[in-house]
């Protein structure tokens, strides 16, 4: 069912508060209108800024001395039966006194006289014992029907006053279309609108602008970031097995994968050493399955506000299912949620979001990939580590002799050198027990020092600084051992 179904059979279901959290006000307002409208239903809205008004008409006049939230209220309260009242920012103030006495004594009378009070606001700033009536609605976010049609309506609208040349193939507004998809519909209108602004010309060439467009606001808006990834498996050194079960998998998110049988991958979680490349391995996923990649930072979704947390993730994960296939990355994923695993110090706050994560994890029915890093064993509750919330969960170590010259070669060539004019030999040997983002450091601070030299980049300035800097296991050797002691027999080496 779309968001006007759901809406008329909560209605019709007879529930006496909808609370509903957005910030597509018009949106929520016009699927109630449309509702109300075909129950034959009288539709009243309240808001601080007029009071009381019809809700039907959006013209309509408002009804004197109705401004305040009590007064707004106990006008509502003689609606007739079988109506739907709205109203508009009312959860902030309902947090106590008058307001909540006249909130408490409405829903007795609409629960009587089977009316409806729909509360529509920006945050969710509701007190629990509001919540203990209410019924939570989600604004779902536009399929790509509804996107069409809104980028349709959008240019219409833009054409009006400010003439553009639409000159776009078929092939290019899918696309256009597709890469809209995870956006709220008042983003997706803005993105159109600045894409046209400028030139006054909508055509494939707007495709770029339109990626450009969702980055910023995916930046801006949200908490999920939008990472590029110019790399792919080829510039990781090592994790073999890693690549290997990676490369078996790329095409399982495909209709004929599904034919056969397949059901697409879940994810993988990258346990290990800090700096061995475990973020750069999702960057790479990412690159060589051609898949968006959103990272998620689990410290973004802590919110002062009860219950905005839960809701921060819950959004940020529906999000990833409307714009999937996709790969979510998130990076330090004990961060987060340390504190599931143990006495939490924070109200059950991260207990409450770890089990939302994993709830979705089990359940989710989009192609999400969810590629998950931790550098610290301890921390992570044991319920993530059971089998079937990844499909893997992968060990990665520091890199041997071999590897050690291969990621060497790899920020060799990446600087513009020719690794066969460096003794790589050597450089493996003395690079022993340095991880990845180690061995590069090393390579950029020999090439300082040969910058600022006046001379050129050799074996020996490598060298130089590879001794200049002791690796992190050696500062860290007790806990690096006890990592590798866990995770054998729990994880499948990447290399």
């Amino acid at each position: 069912m779309d968001d006007t179904e759901q809406i008329r059979q909560l209605i019709e279901d007879g529930y006496c508060c909808i609370s509903i959290v957005t910030h597509e006000e018009q949106y929520a307002l016009q699927i109630l209108r449309e509702v109300a409208i075909d129950l034959g239903r009288e539709m009243l809205i309240w808001s601080v800024a007029g009071g009381v008004r019809k809700g039907i008409l959006p013209d309509s006049l408002f009804v004197d001395n109705t401004e305040t939230p009590a007064t707004g209220l106990y006008h509502l309260a003689d609606a007739e039966p079988h109506s739907i009242c709205v109203t508009l920012d009312l959860a902030e103030h309902l947090k106590g006194g008058l307001t909540l006495r006249a909130w408490r004594d409405l829903i007795d009378s609409f629960d009587k006289n089977r009316s409806t009070l729909v509360m529509i606001d920006n945050g969710d700033t509701l007190p629990e014992v509001a919540k203990s009536y209410t019924r939570r609605f989600e604004i779902s976010f536009p399929d790509e029907k509804e996107l069409k049609d809104l980028t349709r309506k959008t240019l219409q609208r833009f054409h009006r006053y400010n003439p553009i040349e639409v000159a776009i193939t078929q092939k290019g507004l899918d696309t256009i279309v597709r890469n809209l998809r995870g956006l709220s519909r008042r983003q997706a209108e803005r993105i159109i609108i600045d894409t046209v602004a400028g030139d006054k010309r909508f055509d494939d060439d707007d495709i770029n602008t339109v990626i450009a467009g969702k980055r910023r606001m995916l930046h801006r808006d949200s908490l999920l970031e939008y990472i590029e990834t110019p790399l792919d498996l080829s510039e990781i050194g090592g994790m073999r097995r890693l690549k290997r079960w990676l490369n078996q998998r790329q095409d399982s998110f495909a209709p004929k994968a599904v034919e056969f049988g397949l059901a697409p991958p879940k994810g993988v979680l990258m346990l290990g050493v800090q700096g061995a490349g475990k973020s750069l391995c999702a960057k790479a996923i990412s690159a060589a399955w051609q898949q968006p990649l959103l990272r998620l930072d689990p410290g973004t979704l802590y919110n002062s506000y009860i219950g905005n947390s839960e809701r921060n993730l819950r959004q940020a994960l529906k999000q990833c299912e409307m714009m999937s296939p996709v790969i979510l990355w998130i990076d330090e994923i004990e961060k987060g949620f340390a504190s599931a695993a143990s006495q939490s110090t924070d109200g059950g706050l991260s207990k409450r979001l770890f089990g939302t994560l994993l709830t979705w994890m089990q359940e989710r029915q989009a192609p999400v990939f969810v590629a998950a890093t931790a550098n610290d064993i301890e921390a992570l509750p044991p319920e993530l580590l059971r089998k079937g919330r990844f499909d893997e969960i992968f060990f990665v170590d520091l890199p041997k002799p071999d590897v050690r010259q291969e990621i060497f070669a790899i920020h060799l060539k990446k600087r513009k050198r020719l690794a066969e004019k460096f003794d790589l030999d050597v450089l493996a040997d003395a690079s022993e027990g340095y991880s990845g983002s180690e061995i590069e450091q090393a390579v950029v601070s020999a090439l300082h020092e040969a910058y600022a030299g006046k001379t050129g980049l050799d074996t020996e300035r490598i060298l130089s600084a590879l001794n200049g800097s002791p690796p992190l296991s050696v500062t860290l050797a007790e806990r690096i051992q006890a990592l590798r002691a866990w995770a054998e027999g729990r994880c499948v080496p990447a290399d």
